[in-house]
């Protein structure tokens, strides 16, 4: 069965639209985008483009490639101290020049919608209720709620440990009692560990998840997205054939990335003053 991302996506979006219908204070999402990244651009776009869905007020600003660290520390300053701000994205990657832990440290935990915070992603380590969660792992999350996969007691296989997607989504499996297994590029039979997993999450950028290395009936999502040699989007699992042995399989395009974005849109509608 495909994991759809596109059909979840628009029903979480939709309860977002209708929660943010009943605040008296619309919230109001500020995404930071510094230089002319095309990617970045469209992402961007594709988020302001859901936060006018679901009624949440949204303000893209751009920078210049050569603006300084400092100024974009004022910046985030400055919307840390505005009222009227109640998330706060900076769109990554920023250029070589600029420290992202030093930016993504500067906006404030109750502000920052990505989830990336020293202190949210520290309240998730230890248990606590960050303010916001990261948005691909949480759309994971509710993907696999949709489709009523068990998480509590399920072995699970997480490949890759960024920040972004690999740490925060092992911390929030562990938290619904899954028993979990990081695998990264200094891991020894990686596929061994994969033909035992009843899950498997892939977020490493290329092709690693391929036929017969997934047990039958297991549960495999896709984070990974890139282009292939022939310019087709594409991303970690051989989907033809790990379809065949998956009972569950996210597909890309369609999966994680519909995901991320509702997920963005439900921490951009929590206000916090």
């Amino acid at each position: 069965m495909i994991l759809d991302g596109k059909k979840t996506s628009l029903k979480i979006l939709e309860k977002v639209k209708e929660k943010v219908n009943k605040l008296e204070k619309k919230p109001h999402l500020v995404v930071v985008l510094v230089g002319d990244n095309p990617a970045s651009k469209i992402y961007v776009r594709n988020k302001q483009k859901a936060a006018i869905q679901v009624g949440i007020n949204s303000t893209v600003i751009e920078m210049e490639e050569h603006t300084t660290e400092e100024e974009l520390l004022s910046k985030i300053e400055e919307l840390n101290n505005n009222s009227d701000v109640t998330g706060i994205l900076v769109q990554l990657p920023l250029p070589e020049h600029i420290d992202k832990n030093k930016i993504v440290t500067a906006i404030s935990p109750k502000k920052d919608v990505d989830g990336f915070t020293p202190e949210n992603v520290g309240r998730l380590a230890i248990g606590l209720e960050p303010y916001f969660y990261p948005a691909t792992p949480q759309g994971i999350i509710m993907l696999l709620d949709e489709y009523n996969i068990p998480i509590q007691g399920a072995d699970t296989v997480v490949i890759g440990r960024s920040n972004i997607v690999g740490k925060p989504m092992a911390q929030m499996l562990l938290k619904r009692n899954a028993t979990v297994t990081i695998c990264h590029s200094y891991t020894t039979d990686i596929e061994d560990k994969i033909k035992t997993a009843d899950i498997v999450i892939s977020a490493v950028g290329k092709k690693i998840v391929r036929c017969k290395m997934v047990k039958k009936n297991s549960v495999v999502v896709d984070v990974g997205i890139f282009k292939d040699e022939n310019g087709q989007l594409t991303g970690d699992v051989d989907f033809d054939f790990v379809s065949s042995s998956a009972a569950y399989i996210s597909p890309v395009p369609g999966g994680v990335g519909p995901m991320t974005i509702a997920s963005l849109m439900l921490n951009a509608s929590k206000v916090y003053q």
